[in-house]
């Protein structure tokens, strides 16, 4: 007995049909989006191959370096790990959304006068990484700092200038709270 074929592919002459999608509704960067996606999207590719915010980098692709870090209302979270489908009605912020090429946000600036990257590829999440820990205020110390940015990897050992960029912008936080 000959079996028949049970997926569509195969009954189409070995052409697979597309994916299903459907209408996502993301607001990144303040803006709204609506995308068509397969509900598997992760953010990170939402992000990258469906608006080309390119910013947010793909490393590991297993929540292991922190190369994809993005905030959402305001936490950081590896977009690599989390469904595009699963951040409708909430605010996603890139490192695109953080500053301008005129007015840098003063992680960025930080990160420049302390030369805290050397290639820039894990820059983006180190950034959005450091704005998640400056909103959840818990980081203080260069100890403290260092274990809530552990997540994020270096390939390159830019730790000092990163470390140092951070306090920079936590020390100052702190004055302005006092003040």
């Amino acid at each position: 007995m000959t079996q028949q074929p049970t997926n569509s592919a195969a009954r189409a002459g070995g052409v697979a049909a597309p994916p299903p999608t459907g209408p996502v509704r993301l607001t990144i960067n303040g803006q709204q989006h609506t995308l068509q996606l397969a509900p598997w999207t992760t953010l990170l590719d939402a992000l990258r191959e469906y608006l080309h915010l390119t910013g947010t980098k793909k490393g590991c692709d297993h929540g292991q370096c922190g190369a994809c870090t993005v905030l959402v209302d305001g936490k950081r979270i590896n977009s690599c790990l989390t469904l595009a489908v699963m951040h409708e009605d909430e605010d996603i912020t890139t490192i695109e959304g953080l500053g301008t090429p005129e007015t840098l946000h003063p992680l960025q600036q930080a990160f420049v006068d302390h030369d805290a990257f050397q290639c820039g590829y894990c820059t983006p999440g180190q950034i959005c990484s450091a704005q998640g820990l400056l909103n959840e205020g818990r980081a203080h110390t260069e100890a403290e700092i260092r274990e809530h940015m552990s997540g994020n990897v270096c390939r390159c050992g830019a730790y000092v200038g990163i470390l140092n960029a951070v306090k920079e912008v936590v020390d100052r936080k702190s004055s302005e709270h006092r003040s």
